[in-house]
């Protein structure tokens, strides 16, 4: 194999974690939209029915409802897509002969914080809708859900290709769903992601064999296209990735269930390489199999919720500055004090109480110095905004202020559970920030 080509440099910081928060995980689903995380189901050691809601900012958990009678059941190696204030669920039932008959198929409405009646439809009297199934892949292209693949009981990996029109409510087939055409065939456990309206997939298991091959489909023409993949990841299944810029970020998984790795890897769509992405000293990702990934900031372009938001604050500063470092949050004025510290992972603290650490000197903006003192003081922005007691209790005012934060969050990527668990401990939560080279 070719000598690997380094791709800038990554930090990873864990930060503590304070108050309710779900248990450690794997097999579940995640998914951002308007700077908050959603995460729903998974394993622990039992399938689980939880629903969480995690705000970046505040580093605070939030469980949601999942008891209506719109609500899913335990779901295990499902997928959740966001569109529009509208997260949609799809998938991960437990096998039984009620679930063969019927789309597995749910949608939460963000706004009102609940979960909906919403079932899918038939495109025409001649078509299908997708059964239930286990570790398929799910994406957003314009105003559809794209479904790949997945684990059906009985029938094994499948190569199903379907998309769902938002609008509509509709489902249709795509090109590659038939046996012996072109694309990746029968997948499971495999990543895929968007980029510029085409659908990039990699890996996974074809039946029982592990896969290192890529792929591109193409909204436009509906084509299938397999890409150059030599100096690329080995055999993986349970990864994840994720858009960033213009390339891709791939993370994690391993060529059996046991056997997760650390590598973080990116691939450059305009130059068609990989490269893989070194880490700062100091800095150690986790090993995680059976995961969820997912970017928030400006760089991270598939998690952008709404397209206008960037002509909304040209009149006002970043809240927070990119590359591992906030900025002063001058624009709030004197009514409300917003303040960003770094941490020490030793140290946790309620939403009244500054953190017990040193603030990071302005001369050290803008570049990352490699010694030891890198774990402790994680030498990274905090991702959380806390109100001093004496700021101002207009709660309508607190909540704009919030909002505009999130929508400026700075580009980092969230690792959230996945294998090795940690017993019933907070799911595990990883930070990474990526500088360039």
């Amino acid at each position: 194999m070719p000598a690997m080509i380094q791709s800038g440099n990554s930090l990873w910081t864990q930060p503590p974690q304070s108050g309710p928060s779900p248990c450690d995980r794997y097999k579940h689903a995640c998914c951002s939209y308007d700077g908050s995380v959603y995460i729903l189901g998974g394993r622990d050691n039992r399938c689980l029915r939880d629903f969480w809601r995690y705000s970046v900012v505040r580093n605070e958990w939030t469980e949601l409802s999942c008891t209506s009678e719109a609500a899913p059941e335990e779901l295990e190696e499902h997928s959740i897509v966001a569109h529009e204030g509208f997260l949609y669920v799809f998938g991960g039932l437990l096998e039984s002969a009620y679930t063969m008959c019927r789309s597995a198929l749910w949608v939460f409405n963000t706004e009102k914080q609940k979960w909906v009646q919403c079932q899918g439809k038939i495109s025409s009297p001649q078509a299908q809708m997708p059964t239930n199934r286990k570790g398929h892949s799910a994406v957003v292209i314009h105003s559809s859900m794209l479904v790949y693949g997945g684990y059906i009981d009985m029938k094994g990996s499948s190569q199903e290709f379907w998309s769902l029109d938002f609008d509509t409510m509709a489902w249709s087939q795509l090109n590659g769903s038939q046996k012996g055409s072109l694309g990746p065939g029968p997948r499971h456990s495999h990543s895929a992601m968007v980029y510029q309206d085409c659908m990039y997939l990699f890996g996974g298991l074809k039946g029982l064999q592990e896969q290192r091959d890529f792929w591109k489909w193409n909204s436009t023409s509906t084509m299938w296209t397999s890409l150059r993949n030599k100096s690329g990841p080995s055999r993986l299944v349970g990864h994840s990735a994720v858009a960033y810029k213009d390339s891709m970020l791939l993370f994690g998984g391993g060529e059996s269930q046991d056997s997760p790795k650390n590598c973080l890897w990116r691939y450059s769509f305009s130059t068609q390489t990989w490269g893989q992405v070194s880490t700062h000293p100091g800095s150690n990702p986790p090993n995680k199999i059976h995961h969820c990934c997912t970017g928030l900031g400006p760089s991270y372009k598939s998690n952008t919720s709404d397209p206008t938001s960037s002509s909304k604050l040209n009149d006002r500063l970043r809240p927070f500055k990119n590359k591992c470092f906030p900025a002063p949050l001058t624009f709030l004025g004197s009514e409300v004090a917003i303040e960003l510290e770094t941490f020490s992972p030793q140290h946790c603290y309620d939403s009244n109480t500054p953190p017990n650490c040193s603030k990071l000197e302005k001369s050290k903006q803008g570049r990352v110095e490699n010694n030891h003192q890198q774990s402790e003081d994680c030498l990274t922005f905090e991702n959380r905004a806390f109100r001093k007691q004496q700021s101002c209790t207009d709660g309508d005012l607190l909540h704009e202020v919030e909002e505009d934060i999130s929508m400026h969050l700075p580009d980092v990527l969230l690792v959230l559970g996945g294998r090795p668990c940690t017993g019933h401990s907070p799911i595990s939560i990883w930070h990474m920030t990526l500088t360039e080279s």
